[in-house]
């Protein structure tokens, strides 16, 4: 028994719990919920990332800049791009996110996000956390959200999936104890487990929702899924019109393609990993995770993203202008909800939908063989401005 190794891992440990300690002190001092009709002016920045972020975050910025513009020309708004979030600035700088930007990044209470690219064995790069990771961490954002809406299936989910704990808050912590084991680090806390609850339900109670459903793997993963199990039913107890029931992870991908039981899911709670795996998977009944946005919300900011990679290959190949904007459009959808412009929120989504899942008009195939995300964008920003008579929300779920 190599004792020296297990004092190494000992130390390792040490160190991560009384940072994990610390982080506690922060949550529970948290400042209350920011109030965005109170900032004038509200503040949005625009981080393009790698690849074909760049094109898309180009397209999703003029969508909001149309939407917005009596608020940008009344100086209620202010769209800014910022700089620097790219693969070659990160690793040059050696880490997730440069001090400078994440400086800048504060600035801004409100942010839209492409694509970034996230190092793996045998890239070029060094091995630098996830920026989209540490971004999270370092704004507190702690919830990520994502919808996923098919009517003619009678499917419409939200998801809020925990986004600064679990196996991803200390994946790149984790330890080689020695030539036969390495161990990585699960954390769950009362706290977070908490506040992500809490959004949830009370998502569901102003929204006329009436399922809450937790997705864990506590009968295996006892202590750490299952102290977030028992703090969702503790949390439940607050809302006693709504029901809250709780599945397992792997139980819970297959009931997603069940048509008998998928329709009666309405809103989920679970831990990262679970959160990033399912959420993946129920995008693709509404298109791919090229057509799906993401939230991440915290008290003082709110990140809205792209939930796809950068695709680099597409660049390198030249067919950058035909990637698809339609993941970080709905993010900027979902933006527009969130500082308090639901109608053109809503109306950017309704537009989505039907474009993307009705019309099918303006196909997008990443190829010459379909149309460019700027084409695409133009025919959207259309539908917006002149919706047609007959192109109603309800006129294509009944039709």
């Amino acid at each position: 028994m190599d004792i020296a190794a297990i004092d190494r891992a000992k130390e390792h440990f040490g160190k991560l719990l009384e940072a994990q300690m610390k982080r506690m002190e922060k949550v529970k001092a948290s400042p209350d919920w920011i109030d965005y009709s109170k900032i004038s002016p509200l503040k949005i920045g625009i981080l393009a990332g790698d690849g074909i972020g760049v094109t898309i975050a180009a397209q999703s910025k003029r969508v909001l800049e149309f939407l917005l513009q009596d608020e940008v020309k009344a100086g209620k708004v202010v769209i800014t791009d910022i700089e620097g979030l790219t693969i070659e600035n990160r690793a040059a700088h050696g880490c997730a996110i440069p001090a400078d930007v994440l400086a800048e990044i504060r600035k801004y209470p409100i942010t839209l996000k492409g694509p970034t690219t996230t190092p793996r064995k045998g890239d070029p790069w060094p091995n630098i956390e996830s920026c989209n990771v540490a971004v999270r961490k370092e704004l507190d954002l702690f919830a990520n959200v994502r919808p996923v809406r098919i009517p003619k299936q009678g499917i419409d989910w939200i998801f809020f999936r925990e986004n600064t704990e679990d196996l991803y808050a200390l994946g790149s912590n984790g330890i080689d104890v020695d030539a036969d084991i390495s161990i990585d680090f699960k954390l769950i806390t009362g706290p977070g487990s908490d506040r992500i609850c809490r959004l949830a339900f009370e998502n569901a109670k102003k929204n006329g929702r009436k399922r809450v459903t937790c997705v864990t793997k506590a009968n295996v993963v006892k202590t750490t899924d299952g102290r977030f199990l028992e703090n969702f039913y503790r949390i439940a107890k607050e809302y006693p019109g709504i029901e809250a029931d709780d599945w397992y992870i792997d139980i819970m991908t297959a009931k997603l393609v069940d048509e008998k039981r998928r329709r009666d899911f309405q809103v989920l709670v679970l831990p990262n990993l679970y959160g990033d795996i399912l959420t993946d998977e129920a995008a693709e009944f509404q298109g791919g995770v090229g057509t799906a946005g993401s939230a991440n919300i915290g008290k003082q900011y709110a990140m809205f993203e792209a939930i796809h990679g950068s695709a680099p290959r597409m660049v390198t190949e030249g067919r950058a202008q035909y990637a698809d904007p339609c993941s970080m459009i709905r993010a900027a959808a979902m933006l527009l909800n969130h500082i308090g412009y639901a109608d053109k929120g809503k109306n950017l989504e309704m537009a989505l939908d039907i474009t993307g899942q009705y019309e099918k008009k303006m196909l997008i195939t990443g190829r010459a063989t379909g149309v460019t995300g700027a084409a695409f964008t133009d025919y959207v920003m259309d539908w917006v401005k002149n919706p047609k008579l007959e192109q109603t929300w309800e006129g294509y779920v009944k039709g």
